[in-house]
């Protein structure tokens, strides 16, 4: 069968993480996503990682099983260009994803003007109009002053507002076509970057918590906050997180340690339930001094050899090349991934989505394409611009294809 979104084609204008990552989001769900750049690449063509030869990792990872057109979007038909791709008459196409800022051409308005069925899908940084990036989101957010364990901020290095917030883009313009598929009608839909992170410390109770205990979550290293879970070392100085939400995850750990009676003697001697979260983390560290001793005494193939089948939820600690190289579900064993050629950079191992459509046969991973790579495909395509006009714009500076 069909990928999911195979009727659909979105022409994205965009940089960095989070409009990229919500167009390669609905691209991998079989959408026809046709990313527009200016001529030599929009700011973030290099941005790091980068492979040997200069080209940026970050941009084929985030820009996969997507088509690249390169126009010179800072001339009248160079835009025009762009306008008609974006307004292309036809079901399934009149779609926008952006996180540009909207002016001039590029406004719903002007757009809306030559289809009024257009779906426009805009990330902005503050819902009051201000500039904002996944970094400065972050630090008004919270989290940075309850990470770590002192008083000063711990940036997390994911980011986590553009990714969320990649999410809430592809998810806001799949509702937006199924009303238009509805009604008939399109519209504007405008996601604010800082909106994103409000919305999840809310969503998360960390307002709430404020609100009605006059209560701040406090910076506690990695102790698990509201139930037990910490960090522990191993004794071939690996570590690994170990953690207990439930009654049946709490006494599995005793039963594979072997020390289920001496935590047992931990409630009445503290005077708290651990058949309870709460309980438990009251005595976190009381709970945390009988178990250090059994993980510092063994290695890490040993605890996951104890733990194996037991029902205890944990895992190790691992930096990105033993992610890549140890753990059996980032491999090819996963069906998530597979090998591709990335042009430009060789030969990689890469994910497509993670849903897993049972209607739909398997999941096949695509590169990234080479930056314009399908400027005269798409034009000829999708626009019916004749090969001989094509060949003067391209002289003239308009249009460009990929480097050779």
């Amino acid at each position: 069968m069909a990928h999911p979104l195979s009727d659909l084609r979105i022409v994205e204008v965009s940089a960095f993480v989070a409009a990229p990552l919500g167009g390669m989001t609905l691209a991998q769900l079989g959408a026809d996503v046709i990313r527009v750049d200016a001529i030599g690449g929009n700011i973030d063509i290099g941005r790091w990682p980068l492979a040997r030869d200069g080209n940026s990792l970050y941009w084929a990872s985030l820009n996969k099983a997507k088509r690249s057109v390169t126009l010179a979007l800072n001339t009248p038909q160079g835009q025009d260009l762009a306008r008609a791709l974006i307004c292309a008459p036809g079901a399934g196409g009149g779609n926008l994803l952006t996180n540009l800022p909207a002016a001039g051409w590029m406004t719903y308005q002007a757009l809306s003007e030559v289809r009024s069925d257009l779906i426009m899908t805009r990330l902005t940084g503050t819902s009051a109009g201000g500039n904002a990036i996944d970094y400065t989101v972050n630090s008004a957010s919270g989290f940075p002053l309850t990470t770590g364990t002192g008083d000063n901020p711990v940036n997390h290095v994911l980011p986590a507002w553009d990714v969320t917030a990649a999410l809430y883009l592809s998810t806001g313009f799949l509702a937006a076509e199924r009303a238009r598929r509805a009604t008939g009608q399109g519209q504007e839909v405008t996601l604010a970057l800082s909106d994103v992170m409000l919305a999840t410390v809310s969503n998360l109770g960390y307002l709430a918590d404020v609100q009605i205990n006059d209560a701040v979550r406090p910076p506690m290293g990695n102790d698990l906050y509201g139930a037990f879970g910490r960090d522990f070392a191993t004794a071939d100085h690996r570590r690994i997180m170990l953690a207990a939400i439930s009654n049946r995850q709490w006494r599995a750990i005793g039963k594979a340690t072997g020390l289920s009676e001496r935590l047992a003697m931990i409630g009445p001697m503290m005077q708290v339930d651990l058949d309870t979260e709460g309980g438990r983390f009251e005595a976190r560290h009381a709970i945390a001094a009988v178990l250090e001793p059994w993980f510092a005494q063994h290695t890490l193939a040993e605890i996951g050899a104890a733990f194996q089948g037991s029902g205890v939820l944990w895992g190790p600690y691992q930096d990105f090349r033993q992610l890549l190289h140890d753990d059996p579900l980032c491999s090819l064993a996963n069906p998530m991934f597979g090998d591709i050629h990335q042009p430009g950079v060789g030969p990689l191992m890469v994910n497509t989505q993670p849903l897993n459509f049972a209607a739909t046969a398997g999941r096949r991973p695509t590169a990234a394409p080479r930056l314009g790579e399908h400027t005269e495909a798409v034009l000829t395509e999708i626009l019916g611009l004749p090969s001989a006009e094509y060949a003067r714009l391209h002289d003239a500076g308009v249009v460009a294809g990929p480097k050779r």
